[in-house]
């Protein structure tokens, strides 16, 4: 078929989540006699569940191939020209084109375009010291980081693991060490793990990990990376300490991946990520969207702009725009930040604000903790769970919700997100008409009971 170049190109930088879910909408919405779609990938996988590489790491996944959702022969099938191993290295937006350099021979070429979806994701956070980029240090954010990760794996003779940071990557990694046979030893720069709680609640899962093998130093800032003759790594440094390694996993955090975005001008929020209005369009840009991890997002519950990076809202973005491009229309009207996850049979969940969140939004709040199980207490195998629930002064209104339990904790956040986005209160929430049976929660769930308490709290200030 001869196809002329009066279609319309949209181009897509980024073949995971965002970039991917983009292209496959606009084209169920414009086909190729309508809309020509270029995507580029620097990396070798598309459409993949960087969420599972923990897992995949620890052998819970056994088949690299398994978090793939959507292959490139797949991509291509469906009329979306998608090249791999190639960089984009600058926008030229007055232009509206951009420039791809190949990876492997290093040609460059220049791209036109009609249409901009940024979708480059974000990097792992590599401390500016010593030794960061020694050989056996390894961040982990794609499927070629966990590759690199797990090739090192195979051929270090050492069993001694150190991983810098106790956020979701930090936590997720070390149990998929421990899985792997390694003495673990977890450097935090915070006063306890997962920052995303309150430290109260973050203790919960210090005590967790150190009953799992795993040696949890919290307070110390790691000041550098030693390396052996061959430039391999061989111990980490603190403040007053020094631990042995033979791999080193970076579990810090990460960043928006915006390096072209800000050198082509584009509007960075506070936390760098990009700035777009709720069709994800880039504000102030007609022709350019952005979604996944490079963007920020606003916070329902707070008002602010907020950078969190996960795959959840990744996939959503994607829809939306590729809804947009093709023709549609469609928006993203916000988060409540939600995020569940677990250290072997932990479970952590999180949604709204923690205390320091509220503190700087400037929410005056009531702070509530309950320990109940998660079944009813003489049903058999029923687990201990902490719920912590924030309630604003006065009003009531929910503003945040942690989970730390065993089997059937975690997805409990759930009901507390629904209740975050629908503006509900504590005292409205203790008439949520719940599913009840012994095997499944005592009567008044554990999520009730904290609000319960919480909305006591309210009337009692009042």
């Amino acid at each position: 078929m001869n196809m002329s170049r009066t279609r319309e190109r949209l181009v897509v930088i980024g073949g995971d989540a965002a970039g991917m879910s983009a292209a496959s909408q606009a084209r169920r919405l414009k086909g190729p006699e309508e809309l020509e779609i270029v995507a580029f990938e620097r990396g070798h996988f598309t459409s993949y569940s960087a969420c599972g590489i923990p897992y995949w790491v620890g052998g819970d996944v056994t088949d690299r191939d398994r978090l793939i959702a959507r292959t490139p022969e797949e991509h291509r099938a469906r009329d979306i020209d998608l090249r791999l191993r190639t960089e984009v290295t600058e926008l030229d937006l007055d232009g509206r084109r951009v420039r791809a350099r190949d990876v492997d021979s290093g040609e460059e070429s220049w791209t036109s375009y009609d249409k901009l979806v940024i979708a480059t994701g974000a990097r792992p956070i590599r401390p500016d010291m010593p030794g960061a980029d020694a050989a056996g240090v390894h961040g982990v954010q794609t499927l070629d980081d966990g590759q690199a990760l797990l090739d090192t794996l195979e051929r270090t003779r050492g069993r001694r693991a150190v991983v810098v940071g106790a956020g979701y990557i930090g936590v997720e990694m070390a149990e998929a060490l421990i899985n792997r046979g390694y003495e673990v030893t977890v450097v935090n720069r915070g006063s306890e793990p997962m920052s995303t709680l309150d430290p109260d609640m973050g203790c919960l899962v210090h005590e967790a990990m150190e009953g799992l093998g795993i040696t949890m130093v919290n307070d110390a800032e790691v000041t550098k990376i030693l390396t052996d003759d061959d430039a391999a790594v061989r111990a980490v440094v603190t403040q007053d300490r020094e631990f042995p390694a033979d791999v080193v996993v970076l579990g810090i955090g990460v960043r928006p991946e915006t390096t072209l975005a800000k050198a082509a001008g584009l509007p960075l929020g506070p936390h760098g990520g990009l700035l777009t209005d709720r069709s994800m369009r880039v504000r102030g840009h007609e022709n350019v969207w952005a979604g996944g991890d490079c963007v920020e997002v606003l916070d329902l519950v707070s008002g602010q702009e907020r950078h969190i990076p996960l795959g959840t809202h990744a996939n959503k973005h994607g829809q939306i725009i590729g809804t947009n491009v093709g023709g549609g229309y469609a928006t993203f009207p916000g988060v409540v930040g939600t995020a569940v996850s677990k250290v072997c049979d932990l479970e952590i969940a999180r949604t709204g604000l923690r205390e320091k969140d509220a503190h700087r939004a400037g929410l005056r709040f009531h702070s509530v903790t309950i320990e109940s199980t998660s079944r009813a207490g003489y049903y058999p195998n029923a687990s201990p769970m902490t719920v912590k629930m924030l309630a604003e002064h006065r009003t009531g209104r929910l503003l945040g919700v942690q989970i730390v339990g065993r089997e059937g904790a975690g997805k409990r956040v759930d009901i507390a997100a629904v209740a975050l986005t629908a503006g509900m209160t504590a005292e409205q929430m203790t008439m949520l008409d719940l599913g009840y049976a012994p095997p499944f929660s005592p009567v008044w769930d554990p999520v009730l009971v904290a609000a319960r308490k919480a909305a006591a709290k309210v009337r009692s200030s009042a």
